[in-house]
C-alpha cells in the first residue's frame, strides 16, 4: 500500500515563537492540502493524514525546496507572514510539500532533520 504525507518546511534562522510556528505550519498545510487533488487527498486522510514538521537555515533554503518539489509535480504552498506582530516585516516563513506519495516526497526532504 503507498503511503501519503506532507512535509512542512520551516526556517529555524527565525527562531519563531511556538504559536506563531503553530499558524503559520498551519497556514503552509491547509494551503497545500486545497491545491491536492480529491483522491490523493482521501488517501492521505485515509492513511492517518501524516504530517512531519522539518528544519532548514534560510529563506534561500524554503525557494530551492519548493523548486524541488515543483520539478516532482508535487503540490506546494509556501507561506508569507504579513509582518503584523511577531515578525515587523513581510517574512517567508514555511513551505508545506504534498499531501502526496511519502516515497516522492523523500526524494527531497530526506537529509532535512525534524524540527525540535
Amino acid at each position: 500500500m503507498t503511503k501519503y504525507k506532507q512535509s512542512i518546511l520551516v526556517r529555524k534562522d527565525l527562531k519563531l515563537p511556538k504559536g506563531k510556528l503553530a499558524a503559520q505550519c498551519s497556514h503552509a498545510s491547509l494551503e497545500a492540502a486545497l491545491k491536492t487533488s480529491k483522491s490523493k487527498l482521501k488517501e492521505w486522510k485515509q492513511d492517518g493524514s501524516k504530517k512531519v514538521i522539518l528544519s532548514v537555515n534560510s529563506k534561500e533554503d524554503l525557494i530551492n525546496y519548493k523548486l524541488k518539489a515543483s520539478k516532482l509535480n508535487l503540490k506546494t504552498a509556501l507561506i508569507k507572514d504579513a509582518g503584523k506582530t511577531v515578525l515587523k516585516k513581510p517574512t517567508l516563513t514555511c513551505l508545506a510539500i504534498g499531501p502526496d506519495k511519502e516515497e516522492t516526497i523523500n526524494k527531497i526532504t530526506k537529509k532535512l532533520k525534524l524540527l525540535n
